[in-house]
């Protein structure tokens, strides 16, 4: 699994990643504490709505920078907006009212949103090779993990010699030193989009595309049975843990490192397990992991009893997310990764918004069992649409037609640019009307600027 750490460009940007993450973390204990000193009796209030806002962000501004950041250099992209988000965490310690942090959050989420797509789509250009790919994902997965485990636990000493004040001072410098790590690597031009129109079409390809492809359908739907899970143990275990099993806070967070050990143990043997299991397969096993799981709360079980069940959903949690990427990378061409991984970035975080929704109101007007059996319903229901949606077929070549037509867009000469030129055009990829006939052919298919409709079979 760490082989990719071979490719120096990546060991740079997995490295920027790690230090981000850690920052991130410790940002994370500190926006608790600074929402109950803003107003302690509504503090949970406050934090509800900073998620929300985070969410509105990043579904409203991913599609939007998918749509031209590849127009931009990433390098320089990537650099600045690190650089951006440590300025605003550095303005956190500032904030004296509810609306300031509001209005930092969704700054901060807007830039986040700016950022991780476009580190994703950046994967594959660099690790083109199917083997080391996935095992930059399982490592990325890993990480993300590691750090969910370790930042309360940094956090929690550091707040021992100094308030959290300096927990969003050591953020800012996490983002500074990511910053220097983006710069000392050497990021590959990104392919150039056959994309020609207007500022919609560019806004909106990457949602409408995505949601043309029926794997990619099926991904969206495994996104929402993960949701409704993982809402269940991030919303939720404090309220089973403190309300109907009447334990300490103490209890929570070995709790939900469970959690965090499945989804480690499962993103360790992967890349292997990929060898050998189609992604569908994988990820459907995931979602029925997550039914099967949330079932199993029916059984109103103690403490101890929950450790397996999280377990569980930790694991069915890397088996949907690391194949994930995947599949993006394989429905696009790629000048149009930026936008599928930004759309996969804004729709699958709106799922989230749902499960977090759906836990949050369940668990405060049902009891717990019936809490589990209702997202338990929703987690199989999208399993069996996923089944359904995404045929195994639908990665295979397909036949599909051509109308004839006249258009300009930049381009090469693949099988659906073969035309006469008189010596002016320039070298590939260039821009000149050209003219496709009538054309029936097959191909592993993909939505993009010739194929706007998913074939008929």
């Amino acid at each position: 699994m760490f082989a990719p750490l071979s490719n120096s460009t990546f060991r740079w940007l997995f490295l920027s990643q790690l230090v981000s993450l850690l920052g991130t973390g410790l940002t994370t204990v500190a926006l608790a504490l600074l929402a109950y000193d803003l107003s302690p009796g509504q503090a949970g209030a406050v934090l509800g709505s900073a998620l929300a806002i985070k969410m509105v962000a990043y579904l409203g501004v991913a599609p939007v920078i998918g749509g031209y950041v590849s127009r931009l250099p990433r390098k320089f992209w990537l650099a600045g907006l690190n650089v951006g988000r440590a300025f605003l965490v550095a303005l956190l310690p500032f904030v004296g009212e509810i609306w300031q942090l509001f209005v930092l959050i969704f700054l901060l989420n807007t830039l986040a949103a700016g950022y991780t797509p476009v580190y994703q789509a950046l994967l594959p250009d660099i690790l083109p090779e199917e083997e080391t790919y996935t095992q930059a994902l399982s490592l990325s997965r890993l990480a993300m993990e590691m750090e969910a485990l370790f930042s309360p636990m940094l956090a929690a000493l550091l707040l021992w010699v100094a308030s959290y004040d300096l927990l969003f001072g050591l953020n800012a410098v996490a983002f500074v030193l990511a910053t220097g790590c983006v710069m000392v690597t050497v990021i590959p031009k990104a392919a150039i989009s056959e994309r020609s129109g207007g500022v919609w079409h560019h806004v909106s390809f990457g949602i409408k595309s995505y949601l043309k492809t029926p794997r990619l359908r099926g991904v969206l739907l495994l996104n929402l049975a993960l949701s409704a899970a993982g809402a269940m143990i991030i919303v939720n275990t404090v309220v089973y843990v403190r309300s109907e099993l009447g334990l300490g806070e103490e209890q929570v967070p070995l709790l939900m490192a469970a959690a965090g050990a499945g989804s480690m143990a499962a993103a360790v043997v992967l890349s292997k397990l990929l060898e050998y299991w189609h992604d569908r397969s994988v990820m459907l096993s995931g979602g029925v992991l997550f039914a099967l799981a949330l079932f199993s709360g029916l059984l109103e079980p103690g403490y101890l009893g929950l450790f397996p069940i999280w377990c569980v959903i930790g694991l069915a949690t890397s088996l949907v997310l690391i194949p994930t990427g995947r599949v993006v990378r394989d429905s696009c061409n790629a000048g149009d990764r930026n936008d599928y991984f930004s759309a996969n970035f804004a729709l699958t975080h709106g799922m989230w918004l749902m499960g977090y929704l759906l836990a949050g109101w369940l668990g405060s007007l049902v009891s717990m069992s019936m809490t589990f059996l209702m997202l338990g319903m929703v987690a199989l229901l999208a399993t069996l649409l996923a089944y359904r949606v995404w045929r195994p077929e639908d990665q295979n070549e397909l036949w599909h037609e051509h109308d004839a037509m006249e258009h300009l867009h930049p381009h090469v000469h693949d099988e659906h640019h073969q035309h006469d030129h008189q010596g002016w055009e320039g070298p590939e990829p260039h821009v000149h009307p050209h003219y496709h006939k009538k054309l029936r052919h097959r191909h592993p298919f993909v939505i993009d600027e010739h194929h706007v409709h998913w074939p008929k079979q």
